[in-house]
């Protein structure tokens, strides 16, 4: 009985973060639709501010509208609470709430907890959040302080604030919004394209945000002891840094030849980081290569790290997937990774993530193929960013139709909430314990 009750606390606690991301998005959605929310003080329609709110709750940010000059300064405000809400994550803001409130923390809460930012187990769940907290604050805070300088200068003091804080939040949280639509509508940080010192302090609060709170509470414990890492933290940070690497060197000797040294090495490094789920670009994305295209598209379906405020199907698991295929060319019995042996269960939990994530990408992709007749590469590129909550776009967004529309959105609501959370939550649990005879099927 007890064990059945904690599979049902379990499916309850995918249920509750499924529901609240819901909760979320419409309440947001409805907001959006105030007149007071737009510059022309009208009423936005339901479809576009529940995308806008579904974008900014998953930290995407695709957009059919654009930030800086349709919402006004309380729809943007509206937008930026979205954004952080849904990357510190819903459950984790409840939490802050009721502690908040003086109201006591139970087993059922902090389970919740755990599922929502994958902790490894309930002991010490509370202090988790707090330092998920602090640190949030402080590298916005921080990141803010170190844009100022700049905006104050190209958007004077009392704007530069807000233009500070809202980059650095949009940044730190993956989400891609932004509010250089003042220049030039949908232009993203093209103006800043070669500008050194912003496209740094992005890529920074890019990074730091995506590799996970996780990895950065076991950092501050550990310090430069790496031998005392989890092994989650050690392929967190071995994988994050190939990732960030190899398809920056790709991108510098595949694009951008013409421009001088300093901005290419800019745009490599920045697209290798943004691709994966940070929204933002400093180049146009609609003269790149198909090669380019497509590898931006993988990047953005592996997303960022397990725990973190990006999504995609996270880099732990493409490692798991990889060490598993590596083992069985070496024709080991055991997944091996830093003297550790990797479950089984890990294992298969990691390949119906990728069957997952490639059957939603692919079908879809065609789906809106075959409705806006669009070129298949652009529609691939939509998908996969929408899925892995990358928010970055060839321009075809604005341009489809409200069947697209809606696909888009549950795939970015499926990318941000988890697509095995919504299974969970679905359907009930197997607890059958008897096993089949075992017959072998040969495959390859």
């Amino acid at each position: 009985m007890k064990k059945n009750k904690i599979k049902t606390a379990g499916r309850n606690s995918f249920k509750i973060i499924s529901v609240g991301f819901m909760i979320l998005v419409l309440t947001g959605a409805l907001l959006l639709m105030l007149p007071i929310a737009s510059q022309s003080r009208t009423v936005t329609p339901f479809k576009d501010t529940l995308f806008t709110a579904i974008s900014a709750s998953c930290v995407t940010g695709l957009v059919v509208k654009d930030t800086a000059t349709h919402w006004s300064l309380f729809g943007q405000a509206v937008i930026l609470l979205l954004i952080q809400i849904g990357g510190m994550g819903v459950i984790t803001i409840g939490l802050t709430i009721t502690r908040l409130s003086g109201r006591k923390i139970g087993l059922g809460f902090r389970g919740m907890m755990q599922d929502s930012i994958s902790a490894p187990q309930v002991g010490g769940i509370l202090k988790l959040t707090k330092f998920i907290l602090k640190t949030t604050a402080l590298i916005e805070l921080t990141g803010a302080a170190l844009l100022y300088p700049v905006f104050c200068r190209d958007f004077g003091a009392v704007k530069g604030i807000w233009y500070s804080i809202f980059h650095s939040v949009s940044a730190f949280c993956n989400a891609g919004f932004d509010l250089m639509g003042v220049r030039e509508p949908f232009s993203s940080l093209t103006s800043y394209g070669g500008n050194a010192y912003v496209n740094v302090v992005l890529m920074l609060l890019i990074i730091t945000g995506g590799i996970g709170f996780l990895t950065w509470d076991d950092v501050v414990q550990h310090r430069h002891h790496f031998r005392k890492y989890r092994l989650q933290t050690k392929v967190v940070l071995f994988t994050t840094g190939l990732l960030l690497l190899l398809p920056a060197v790709f991108f510098f000797f595949a694009e951008y030849s013409d421009e001088p040294l300093k901005e290419r090495i800019l745009h490599s490094s920045f697209q290798s980081v943004t691709a994966r789920t940070a929204g933002f670009n400093t180049a146009d994305f609609s003269v790149m290569r198909e090669p380019s295209a497509m590898l931006m598209t993988v990047l953005m379906l592996i997303g960022g790290c397990s725990g973190s405020t990006a999504g995609g199907m996270k880099t732990s698991t493409v490692a798991v997937l990889f060490l598993s295929a590596l083992s069985v060319f070496r024709r080991k019995n055991d997944v091996e990774c830093f003297n550790r042996r990797i479950s089984a269960d890990t294992i298969r939990t990691a390949g119906a993530i990728l069957f997952m994530y490639i059957t939603l990408f692919l079908s879809t992709g065609i789906a809106i193929c075959m409705i806006d007749s669009k070129p298949l590469t652009s529609c691939l590129f939509e998908t996969g960013s929408a899925l892995g909550t990358a928010g970055l776009t060839l321009g075809i967004t604005t341009s489809l139709s409200l069947s697209s529309h809606i696909i888009l959105m549950i795939l970015m609501f499926a990318g941000r909430v988890g697509c095995l959370t919504l299974i969970y939550a679905a359907f009930a649990s197997n607890n059958e314990v008897s096993r089949l005879p075992q017959e072998k099927i040969t495959v390859g």
